[in-house]
């Protein structure tokens, strides 16, 4: 965010038009509903029965632990993209302290983000790694720029969006622990690389004996600087 100079220099900051104020929504409905899937509340939790299970805090007080975190957060994020719980809610999951936290408070700075597909949907069709947002929302979206549907429910828009789970707010601390990448060409290189079609540098493999292209090497030049993609990643 800028800042201006003088008296006024890091009190002021700018936001960005794209971001959003969380308003806050109550946390109790998200409790019963992870008690629903196995959450242990703190006033029953046996330390010694469940050494290493995943301590749940919702707006930095400890509710419970889970012996399955992995299965829960996928559970609630699932939740969250269908629209079944509030968009504004953030979602921490720190694998190393063992700590699962959660943010309906108001207050947050947050910012979108287009969401990935964890897993293939044999549904709408969209394929592990790809973006959620379809060319069939964005033709939707630019039929509406140019003739209004007539029934205002039938609208998609930005919210539209947010429903249909292709855009995400995160807050900076859920931002903390989600990857995020630059460009949609980040993904398209990262199937690539996992199928073993280019390498590390994103460059195309080539067979044994195959000469090289110069004019592909004079377009690689002009290519934007970008870091290496780790092929250990899981989307």
């Amino acid at each position: 965010a800028e800042t201006p100079e003088g008296q006024a220099c890091g009190l002021v900051k700018n936001l960005s038009l794209m971001c959003y104020v969380s308003v806050g929504s109550p946390a109790t409905p998200l409790i019963d509903f992870m008690v629903n899937r196995g959450m242990e509340v703190v006033e029953e939790y046996e330390p010694l029965r469940y050494p290493h299970a995943t301590k749940i805090f919702v707006n930095g007080v400890w509710v419970g632990v889970h012996s399955d975190p992995k299965h829960l957060v996928n559970q609630v994020v699932d939740t969250r993209r269908k629209s079944y719980l509030q968009f504004e809610v953030s979602l921490v999951r720190d694998i190393r302290d063992r700590e699962f936290k959660i943010f309906s408070d108001a207050g947050r700075v947050m910012r979108p983000v287009f969401t990935v597909q964890q897993e293939d949907d044999h549904d709408t069709g969209i394929s592990k790694g790809s973006l959620v947002l379809t060319k069939d929302l964005v033709n939707q979206l630019a039929q509406e720029q140019a003739e209004q549907p007539e029934d205002p429910s039938m609208k998609i828009g930005w919210e539209g969006l947010i429903r249909s789970g292709a855009i995400e707010y995160l807050d900076a601390e859920e931002e903390e622990t989600a990857m995020i990448c630059m460009t949609p060409e980040d993904l398209d290189m990262y199937r690539a690389q996992k199928a073993g079609l280019v390498d590390e540098t994103g460059k195309k493999k080539k067979n044994p004996g195959e000469e090289s292209d110069d004019e592909e090497e004079e377009d690689t030049r002009n290519q934007r600087l970008k870091t290496k993609v780790n092929p250990t990643t899981h989307v």
